[in-house]
């Protein structure tokens, strides 16, 4: 983002730079614009084979995993790599599925799982597989309706209404789901229309000790040697048309799926990601900055204590660290980006880059004929300044109390529901719904350790009664946890444990049977959550002035970047919707003395192996493979078996799995992580550090092939020689 927003530091009023190709996550149905720079780096397609509506193109074979009830929101992408729906995708995005199936019997994550026939495979139930049908710009519907006079929230109470009228009309009479989102910071809005399927088995994992090879070690770090992938199957009615999960299900026959090419790679290689990024802030001021710093300093510092009592009980038995592991691998990984995040934006200076954008944005406000640019920074200065301290309380509440342990959320979210069926009239739906509650509970048990439980709410509880402001404290820690237990945060846990109707699943299911909440008001686990939630609410109230003006800052702020910017391709910040980012493979040096190959291969997992660490454990087949140089034609020209490489495209989460296409739309790669040098991307693209990390196929079907066996899995494959 720094090339977008610099020619602000060229000149205020001869804006003539242009923005480099391997920046920037860019819609699919505007690639259009970025074609000749795409040809200049090796492109051999054109648009309409990436996204066209009137036949099969590149679009169709992207998939974006979400969860039920989580609306367009994807938690990573993925690819078709078979005709009969096979789905390619990171091991860490299916890492809690596999855990989910796995069991002291059966335990997947440690041997791994693999289909070798499709009544193997496993259901999934909730994930979701979405596939973008179409997308289209309604602007031009929504920005007439709106006006500067109006409040942030009638505002968006118009977009809504809109927006609702546009998605229902466009999903009316089909099997699609469409939604309108905004984009540039509610100043532009796209209508996406999906196809969303509902049936998704799981097919095939590699070991967690070669899907996670290298663990918290080598996260964010290159050189890599993860085999960082799973494979699902989307299933459909016989119809073709989406469907729950049946027996009488039938795979997916997809529009396009992609061909996997093991021509293998070379340094300058055209590469291309598509994909579903989640966020990114890049056009964050300083204001935004420091808060964002703020939060990675005290995110880190708090799940550092979450990290360190998960370590320490995982490591005591087997069914622990299966209950965790999911568990584990969601808090870790934002841990040691947030450290990751601020070592990047203070070595790259990225506050002072941002200072001088806003200065000179400032310039050009000045010579604009509408006050409202000139007034954003303002707005946006004294928003961020008059939360600050209140932001900081929302952290400790939300990691310390309902992130760190989980029977709190627990408790308040079983207490609601139990709450809100005996307000509902119909039988039937009453229920569904109870069903779907025992379900919950039931998962919730599955993965559920109270010796763990108990030590995460003395840890982290004293964590943050020591640390955070106490006019921010929920009431429980003075009235209970003070007083009562004169600060002791080890014995207030156990009270909670000895207590609580929650830590109990037969005390929980004696409490659904009777729906008498009577018994259960004075809970002393419900009264940490409702005490919890009351702060919080009191905080969210005290600060929605603040939240507005920040609101409403950074929409005239990008705004005026938009218009200085006009007919200049810009790309909008991630937002879950599906984007393209296009560039070339390239190796970099990070830092004085010190330069990176593009790749590694099969030798390096060999060379880290650690014996003593479970980060760097070597299966023995893989050792036998290796040293027998049983690679079959998944070598490359030297005879080594690549593992991953590096390209310049620009992603960030939600990407993992995401597919890399050659120059002619063939599949050479899955993304799965970002380098540590240039963990300031999200806020700050970095031309000259930023990386993609990636699986190579290669080695993706070396595994399923002579690793696994499971020749059924590549014979449906298409692969390119």
């Amino acid at each position: 983002m720094r090339k977008v927003l610099a020619i602000l530091l060229i000149s205020i009023f001869s804006l003539s730079a242009t923005v480099r190709a391997d920046e920037g996550m860019w819609l699919l149905s505007l690639i259009g614009k970025n074609y000749e720079q795409m040809k200049a780096q090796g492109f051999r397609l054109t648009p309409e084979d990436i996204y066209n509506i009137n036949r099969s193109s590149l679009k169709d074979a992207v998939v974006g995993l979400g969860n039920a009830g989580s609306n367009f929101w994807h938690f990573c992408s993925g690819e078709l790599i078979s005709g009969e729906g096979l789905l390619s995708t990171n091991h860490h995005c299916g890492f809690g599925m596999i855990q989910s199936h796995s069991s002291v019997e059966h335990d997947y994550l440690r041997d791994g799982f693999w289909a070798y026939k499709k009544s193997d495979e496993l259901p999934n139930e909730g994930i979701t597989a979405q596939i973008l049908v179409r997308m289209e710009d309604v602007t031009d519907k929504i920005v007439p309706q709106l006006n500067d006079d109006m409040t942030e929230s009638e505002r968006q109470n118009v977009i809504d209404s809109i927006g609702k009228i546009i998605s229902d009309e466009a999903s009316k009479g089909t099997v699609n789901d469409a939604q309108v989102i905004d984009i540039f910071n509610g100043n532009q809005f796209l209508l996406f229309v999906y196809t969303t399927y509902r049936d998704v088995r799981m097919v095939g994992a590699p070991p967690q000790s070669m899907g996670k090879f290298g663990g918290d070690t080598d996260n964010w770090e290159w050189p890599r040697h993860t085999a960082d992938f799973s494979l699902f199957r989307i299933y459909t009615d016989k119809d073709g048309n989406p469907a729950d999960y049946s027996a009488d299900n039938i795979p997916l026959k997809p529009k396009h799926f992609f061909p996997v090419s093991v021509k293998g790679l070379k340094d300058g290689d055209f590469a291309m990601v598509m994909g579903f990024p989640g966020s990114t802030d890049r056009f964050l001021t300083s204001f935004g900055l420091k808060e964002a710093m703020m939060i990675n300093d005290l995110i880190y510092n708090i799940r550092s204590v979450k990290i360190n009592v998960l370590r320490k009980k995982m490591a005591e038995s087997q069914k622990t660290r299966i209950q965790y592991a999911s568990k584990y691998a969601s808090c870790s990984n934002y841990w040691k980006y947030s450290l990751q995040q601020n070592k990047a934006l203070k070595k790259l200076n990225t506050m002072q880059q941002k200072l001088d954008i806003e200065d000179n944005y400032s310039k050009w406000a000045a010579h604009s004929n509408n006050a409202k640019y000139g007034n954003a920074l303002n707005l946006l200065k004294e928003g961020y300044a008059d939360r600050s301290d209140a932001r900081r309380a929302q952290l400790y509440i939300s990691e310390c109390v309902f992130r760190g342990p989980e029977l709190f959320s627990f408790a308040y979210s079983v207490y609601s529901n139990i709450e809100g069926i005996a307000a509902i009239k119909d039988e039937a739906e009453r229920s569904k719904t109870m069903e779907k509650l025992t379900k919950y509970i039931n998962g919730f048990y599955k993965d559920f350790d109270p010796a763990v439980e108990q030590m995460l709410i003395a840890q982290m509880f004293d964590y943050a009664y020591k640390n955070m402001d106490k006019k921010y404290r929920p009431s429980f820690f003075d009235d209970v946890q003070a007083k009562k237990f004169k600060g002791n945060a080890e014995k207030y846990a156990a009270f909670l444990m000895n207590k609580s109707v929650f830590v109990s699943k037969a005390k929980v299911e004696e409490l659904l049977k009777s729906s008498n909440l009577d018994i259960v008001k004075k809970d002393p686990a419900l009264l940490v959550a409702n005490s919890a939630i009351a702060k919080a609410r009191e905080i969210g109230k005290a600060t929605k002035e603040a939240n507005t003006n920040i609101e409403r800052g950074n929409r005239y702020f990008v705004d005026g970047i938009l218009q200085i910017n006009k007919n200049k391709p810009i790309a909008p910040d991630a937002n879950s919707t599906i984007r393209i980012t296009y560039g070339n493979i390239r190796g970099y040096e990070p830092r004085d003395g010190v330069e990176y190959e593009y790749y590694t291969t099969l030798k390096g997992v060999i060379q880290k192996e650690d014996s003593t660490s479970s980060e760097f454990i070597v299966p023995k087949k893989l050792k036998d493979l290796f040293y027998a140089r049983d690679f079959g034609i998944y070598a490359d020209k030297n005879g080594d078996l690549p593992t991953c490489f590096i390209s310049n495209n620009d992603i960030t989460g939600g990407n993992s799995g995401s597919p890399v296409l050659d120059a002619e739309g063939n599949l050479i790669g899955l993304a799965f992580d970002g380098n540590s040098e240039a963990m300031s991307g999200d806020i700050d693209f970095e031309e000259n550090l930023q990386r993609c990390i990636n699986l190579d196929v290669r080695y993706m079907l070396f595994i399923i092939d002579k690793f696994a066996g499971a020749r059924n899995l590549i014979d449906e494959m298409k692969i390119v020689r």
